[in-house]
């Protein structure tokens, strides 16, 4: 037997109700934790008003949203479950010649859905806010007037140029703006090909304006000639202010649509792109993941719920988000370790958990 648009309209709605619900309830206790964290870490700072901390508590709901999001898609399908079969209307709908896989087509709709809601939309929006708590937080709560933070061996930087690559170092950033770094005590060492030494070049100060490095008081070495001094010295870049801060931050500050590019930037000039890689193929996997977290949910209450078993499905749904979040952090360490190749480590959660799904409503269902 065919489902009704009717009754397609209702399970799909019956299901994203009970999800937004979750997700809700989940972002405002997330939401009352941050905002109670922040005001103990801002109680010893003047500058860090209520209004600071409420700004930075807010930015994080997007991100936290994002996190969440699987674990709302899981309790609010086995909720949703759950109240059907209890109602019997599921019961009925059985009954009449309606398959189990029939009526989680719906369900499964709003999964995708919501997961391609949050890959272009929610992600993006996410990206901006946590670059907004990230300076905040620096700001306020740390004393840093940047996000990009020295180590104690100073700021290294690597750019490709024409003939090359350029690695540049400084010991101290004294301002960044959108589009301007001021780096000061600078030493650039250029390399033609791979590993050619050419040039260095020492600068009291380094500036980086859109498309060029502008270096003051600045004296060029080139192997077996006498050195040069230079008032003021250019040097051609493809770095921008917010390519660097990018670098420095972590993958979740950038936006789905930017990864890719910078991926390919990254790996151009010789980093490592692998975290960036990792978190571009764990939001492609999104919508899949937010379907095996459906078909989790009903292997877990259709059959259980009709024998009233309430403590297996509720631990049941527990441990396995559990068991998903941890296995997630495991398999997401490995693959930037090197253990195992990035992509199989962001594609490896959504794919186990849809196998699992599936495998055990085809053990328990009929039809």
């Amino acid at each position: 037997m065919r489902i009704s648009p009717t009754l397609t309209w209702y399970f799909g709605k019956h299901v994203l109700i009970s999800i937004l619900g979750i997700l809700a309830l989940l972002i405002g206790l997330i939401l009352i934790g941050d905002t109670i964290e922040l005001l103990r870490r801002a109680g010893g700072r003047p500058d860090a008003t209520v209004g600071i901390v409420f700004q930075m508590a807010t930015s994080r709901i997007p991100f936290m949203t994002e996190k969440v999001l699987p674990f709302a898609v899981l309790f609010g399908s086995m909720f949703s479950f759950w109240k059907l079969t209890g109602n019997q209307e599921l019961v009925v709908t059985r009954a009449a010649g309606v398959s189990a896989w029939q009526f989680l087509l719906p369900p499964i709709m709003c999964a995708i859905l919501l997961g391609s809601i949050q890959v272009m939309a929610l992600n993006p929006l996410s990206s901006i806010l946590l670059q907004r708590y990230e300076t905040l937080e620096a700001r306020y709560l740390q004393g840093n007037s940047s996000v990009m933070n020295l180590s104690s061996n100073g700021l290294w930087l690597r750019q490709g140029t024409q003939d090359g690559q350029a690695v540049i170092y400084a010991r101290e950033v004294r301002g960044q703006a959108t589009d301007r770094v001021d780096l000061r005590n600078v030493t650039v060492f250029r390399f033609q090909n791979a590993d050619d030494f050419t040039t260095r070049i020492d600068a009291q100060r380094a500036v980086l304006e859109p498309g060029t490095w502008r270096f003051y008081d600045a004296w060029t070495f080139h192997p077996g000639q006498a050195s040069e001094f230079s008032s003021e010295l250019m040097l051609p870049t493809n770095l921008t202010a917010r390519k660097i801060q990018d670098s420095f931050a972590s993958p979740e500050t950038m936006s789905f649509w930017d990864l890719k590019p910078f991926i390919n930037l990254l790996e151009r000039a010789g980093f490592n792109a692998t975290r960036h890689r990792i978190h571009f193929h764990s939001l492609l996997s999104r919508p899949l993941l937010l379907c095996a977290m459906v078909l989790i949910a009903a292997a877990f209450c259709l059959k259980f719920s009709r024998r009233r078993r309430a403590s297996l499905v509720i631990g049941g749904g527990v441990a396995t988000g559990f068991i998903l979040y941890f296995c997630t952090d495991v398999i997401s360490a490995l693959g930037v370790s090197g253990g195992i190749p990035p992509v199989l480590s962001a594609w490896a959660p959504a794919g186990i958990s849809l196998l699992l799904g599936v495998s055990t409503l085809l053990h328990l269902e009929d039809g």
